[in-house]
């Protein structure tokens, strides 16, 4: 979850930098062609954007996690970690990521990176004292498979796809307002900046959803992937170990329409990065 969760956090806040940055030049301004040519500008800053999201995601993915890279580990856990990682990139066909440790009380891993042979692959303290090594194991299968199925690279072309949109529409829909609540001539008064702000930060939440889906698909992929490197049985614990210590304490029947944790539902679902573990352990039985 963290590794689209920070991509999206950090493509959200390089597009609103590139847009700020557009309107104070008056770029927007500059692109002629008509909406040919603000389809141009528009692909240019999204998927500037998405690459310039991924060109950071390791360095980000530090910082906001604190991670803390195995260069030369000392303690058995450490070195243990960084040979497992040795042992699947080599089977996986990718290059040595880095191997880093972060702290957190959660049960997490996340892989992110440039390319396959440029990523990093991160795990929570939670997840190294509260599951099995057989079960950690697989879970670091898992994040190698992302690298070596390139999810990274394909979540920034899809993402420099939606950018370019967002950025468009808002475009459209900021002339519009302007000229018809505004009454501007030129449709790029006021209004427009305020609207076109407006539009590309709700438009750009929404535009996550398709991200999401695309992060859920691959899920199931990786979990295949982690099977292979690791084993399916191992996988399963894995994915299993991670639901029990998910799973809320059932509240009393009276209150659980109020409980925070009472079912994704069909709405919030469109947002998860991931599908529910139920979901990717019957896939992993079934033999998906």
């Amino acid at each position: 979850m963290k590794r689209v969760f920070l991509f999206i956090l950090t493509n959200l806040a390089v597009m609103l930098v590139l847009s700020i940055t557009a309107r104070i030049l008056g770029l927007d301004r500059l692109v002629g062609g008509g909406m040919g040519g603000l389809l141009v500008f528009c692909a240019f800053m999204g998927f500037g954007g998405a690459f310039i999201s991924l060109a950071m995601s390791k360095w980000t993915a530090k910082r906001m996690t604190g991670a803390q890279v195995l260069d030369n580990p000392t303690d058995a856990t450490g070195a243990w970690l960084v040979e497992t990682v040795r042992r699947q990139a080599a089977q996986a066909g990718i290059g040595m990521p880095e191997v880093a440790v972060y702290d957190s009380p959660d049960i997490n891993a996340f892989a992110t990176g440039m390319s396959r042979n440029n990523s990093l692959v991160a795990v929570s303290t939670g997840l190294l004292t509260r599951l099995s090594r057989d079960e950690v194991e697989a879970v670091l299968a898992h994040e190698v498979s992302h690298v070596a199925n390139g999810d990274m690279v394909t979540l920034t072309l899809i993402q420099g796809v939606v950018n370019t949109f967002v950025f468009f529409l808002a475009r459209v829909v900021g002339q519009v307002i302007d000229r018809v609540v505004f009454k501007s001539e030129n449709g790029q008064g006021i209004g427009y900046y305020v609207s076109v702000f407006v539009a590309e930060m709700v438009l750009g939440v929404l535009a996550s959803v398709i991200v999401m889906w695309f992060s859920r698909q691959r899920e199931f992929r990786a979990d295949s992937g982690g099977a292979a490197l690791s084993s399916r049985p191992k996988m399963i614990s894995a994915l299993d170990a991670l639901r029990r210590a998910h799973e809320p304490a059932p509240l009393p029947s009276q209150m659980a329409a109020m409980g925070i944790s009472g079912g994704a539902g069909k709405l919030g679902r469109l947002f998860m990065t991931h599908p529910p573990l139920e979901e990717r352990i019957e896939a992993l039985r079934a033999g998906h």
